[in-house]
This record gives structure tokens, C-alpha cells and sequence, in this order.
């Protein structure tokens, strides 16, 4: 999805705007990943669906997040992991967010660049991991790259029904 804004457009109308497009990107989405996940899962209500991170200001129409797996965690009442693969085209990033609970992610493919609040950019490579606490701020998630695909597979530690990714204004 692209769109162009008019450099006429007031600052704060173009926020609302990359907000709106934002919300109707994650739950088209949302929508999207409904209907791609297996009958064996937990029923489709159980399943936290994040929102997709991928949206007007993100670089790369080819970013996508899938959902990979998710399941309760029986000893842990309250709580659900779930696994999500998240690729970046080239020149691709989420905006700033966070993310609810603890995520550790994997890099599988290409070069990740992260950067958490108060902490120092890094670049990770294939097989390498980095770490997210609790209610981090993640300023820099992005494709390293502007040639070549990126990819990692994070895992959340959450309260189950918690929105795992929420955008942040800018």
C-alpha cells in the first residue's frame, strides 16, 4: 500500500492520516493472518493477533509479519507464546513501537539493524538474537539492507489477548 502525502498537507493531518493508515492496515492484516491459520490452533479468538507492522511510512511494500505458531502456556495461567516471522523488503522498518510482554528474535535472513530506547544501535546477521524486556521502546527495527530481503522470527511471552506491537506517534 502506497500513498502519497502533498507537502501541503499540515503536519497534523498527516499524522492522523499515517495513524488511520496504520489501524486499517492492521486489521486488514489481521484479517489476512485469520484466515491463513491453521484449523489445528487454539480457536481464532484465543490467538493475540498483532498488529501488522506494516504500514504507509515503512519503507518496502514488501514487509510482512506472519503469525507462525501460538499456543497458551498450560503452567503458566494467563500467558501465551507466540512465534512470528517478520520479513523486511529492501530499505525496509517498523516505526517506533513496543511490544507487550518479552520478545527475543532470531535473524535468518540478511542484516537487522535495533536499537532499543537509551541503548546503542546494533546490527545483527544471520543467526544472531537480541532480546526485548517488557514495555521497551524499539526506536530502530529495520532492514539493514536497501538491496537485498531481511528476515527474523521473533518469539513474545505474553498475557494472553495482549496487542503484541503498538505503533507510536512519532
Amino acid at each position: 500500500m502506497s500513498i502519497a502525502l502533498e507537502m501541503r498537507t499540515p503536519l497534523a493531518d498527516r499524522g492522523r492520516l499515517q495513524r488511520s493508515l496504520a489501524i486499517a492496515t492492521g486489521l486488514v492484516c489481521a484479517a489476512a493472518i485469520a484466515n491463513a491459520l491453521p484449523a489445528t490452533m487454539d480457536t481464532i479468538s484465543d490467538v493475540p493477533l498483532p498488529l501488522c507492522t506494516v504500514d504507509a511510512s515503512s519503507g518496502s511494500s514488501l514487509n510482512k509479519v506472519e503469525i507462525v505458531a501460538s499456543h497458551a502456556l498450560p503452567d503458566i495461567p494467563g500467558k501465551r507464546v507466540t512465534i512470528v516471522r517478520v520479513t523486511y523488503g529492501p530499505g525496509g522498518f517498523t516505526p517506533p513501537h513496543r511490544h507487550a510482554g518479552t520478545v527475543t528474535a532470531y535473524v535468518t535472513r540478511g542484516h537487522i539493524r535495533s536499537q532499543l530506547k537509551g541503548g546503542p544501535l546494533e546490527t545483527f546477521e544471520v543467526g544472531q538474537s537480541f532480546f526485548e524486556p517488557p514495555g521497551a521502546i524499539h526506536v530502530v527495527s529495520a532492514n539493514a539492507s536497501n538491496t537485498e530481503m531481511a528476515e527474523l522470527i521473533a518469539v513474545f511471552v505474553a498475557d494472553e489477548g495482549a496487542q503484541l506491537t503498538t505503533l507510536l506517534d512519532p
